[in-house]
């Protein structure tokens, strides 16, 4: 697959080798004057070198994105100096990662690849992410989590050797640095290690410098500039570290997941009931200055690597559909009931998609619906092939239902006001519930239901 990184630094390089190894693409992006400590073991390097070696991968500068698929052609990893990831609508990733680690979101958004992978603080999964990677050292070093945010940013680094803020060396002024010390040089504590604005960095611990910016780039007062590493390991400041690794891994982890998706499955969202129950169009009613039915299509826009439809006979949900990349299927007989809804969603779907692996049906009226739980209905269903997949409550069956392609004859049997319930009846062994927050599956049947949107009772 292609990817796009946001990022050059130590830990977006491991990331970058372990994809690498296991045949991606790579193409990694990066600011004019990288801010890298651990430049030997980082692919920024490449932006003023010219080229990076890290282990057995080099990277290669490019200046356009002609020169980078050139590279790319030739087996390297690329580097392009684009710090907002421009080339991303040229490149047109399947995955794009943000792997800046600034501690926040600097532009990176859910609809930016069909798979966007946020690393540590700043991000959360569902919202600006599919997925977001732990990057705090400790037991949770290097977890997927695929709805909330990584551990909060807590200003201490962590701990190698025994020792954590002490391993640090921090500009003492404002200005460019001069370095006194060269990485893999042993220092002792109290040395002088760099000059930044002409004031001089004291270490603070003995051991051996890790890591230290290069000759020249400007910096500010108490910014990090360098690393010491008390076990002294003369390797440890030329090979990937281990903290690197593990987030390399749990990217490759998702991307493989992905890989298993791609492709394979279609979305239809269902929006053609007459809301006899509600007394009217409820899906154009506001909740919180938004019309219903964009809820949904908000939560669609998040999946731009699958193939979504949208069936309804509403002119206005149509058109809004189209501007947002779902293609409408119109049903103009709402009166034949849920199955007829059904049976035009899977048609064209299987028209569009004739190898489709399995379809997830999503009602419109559930504004509470997080795009988080798609994904973990999507993940679910790479791993359980052959599952009905539902978003559930405490052991109760909700939507969202994947179906995977072996049910599509019985769905299309259906007659009448009868939904796939029927079906799920029928197989409760063949079922998977996602666990899901009880707002989530809520729906508006009638008027009274609007009320408790309007007491924030929904989660949105």
């Amino acid at each position: 697959m292609k990817i796009l990184i946001r990022g050059a630094g130590d830990l977006a390089t491991g990331i970058a080798a372990r994809l690498y190894r296991c045949g991606h693409e790579i193409l990694m992006t990066e600011t004019e004057e990288p801010m890298t400590v651990r430049r030997t073991v980082a692919f920024s390097r490449a932006v003023y070198e010219g080229r990076a070696q890290v282990e057995d991968i080099e990277a290669v500068l490019a200046g356009n994105m002609a020169e980078a698929r050139q590279i790319l052609s030739e087996g390297n990893i690329s580097v392009l100096v684009d710090a907002r990831a421009a080339v991303r609508e040229a490149f047109r990733p399947d995955v794009l990662i943000d792997a800046i680690i600034a501690k926040k979101n600097l532009g990176t958004a859910i609809t930016d690849a069909p798979l966007v992978i946020g690393t540590g603080p700043g991000f959360t999964a569902g919202v600006d992410c599919h997925c977001v990677i732990e990057t705090k050292r400790g037991h949770t070093l290097g977890r997927l989590i695929w709805e909330g945010t990584a551990i909060p940013n807590t200003g201490v680094p962590g701990n190698v050797g025994g020792y954590t803020i002490e391993r640090l060396l921090r500009a003492a002024g404002d200005g460019r640095i001069r370095p006194t010390v060269s990485i893999g040089s042993r220092v002792e504590k109290g040395q002088i290690t760099a000059y930044t604005g002409g004031v001089p960095v004291y270490a603070a611990m003995s051991g051996i410098v890790r890591g230290m910016l290069q000759e020249g780039a400007m910096v500010k007062k108490g910014m990090k500039i360098g690393d010491i590493d008390a076990r002294c390991e003369l390797s440890h400041c030329y090979t990937i570290s281990d903290k690197a690794l593990a987030v390399g891994g749990a990217a490759l982890e998702a991307v493989e997941l992905y890989g298993r998706m791609k492709g394979k499955y279609g979305l239809v969202i269902l929006a053609a009931g007459r809301g006899l129950r509600f007394g009217g169009d409820k899906l154009s009613c506001l909740v919180h200055d938004k019309p219903v039915y964009q809820y949904m299509l908000d939560k669609a826009a998040a999946f731009s690597g699958v193939e979504k439809l949208i069936v309804t006979g509403n002119e206005r949900i149509m058109e809004a559909a189209r501007q947002m990349g779902v293609t409408p299927v119109e049903n103009r007989e709402p009166e034949q009931g849920i199955s007829w809804s059904l049976k035009l969603g899977l048609r064209a779907m299987l028209e569009k998609r004739p190898g489709v692996e399995g379809v997830l049906f999503c009602v419109c009226d559930q504004p509470g619906l997080q795009a988080a739980t798609i994904q973990k209905i999507w993940n679910r269903a790479a791993v359980r092939r052959g599952r009905i997949i539902c978003a559930g409550h405490e052991g109760r069956p909700g939507n969202p239902v994947l179906w995977p392609r072996a049910f599509f004859p019985e769905l299309m049997a259906l007659e009448g006001d009868v939904g796939g319930r029927a079906v799920m009846a029928r197989h409760p062994d063949r079922i998977d519930i996602v666990e899901s927050r009880e707002t989530e599956l809520r729906d508006i049947d009638r008027k009274e239901d609007m009320e408790e949107v309007w007491e924030r009772r929904w989660g949105i």
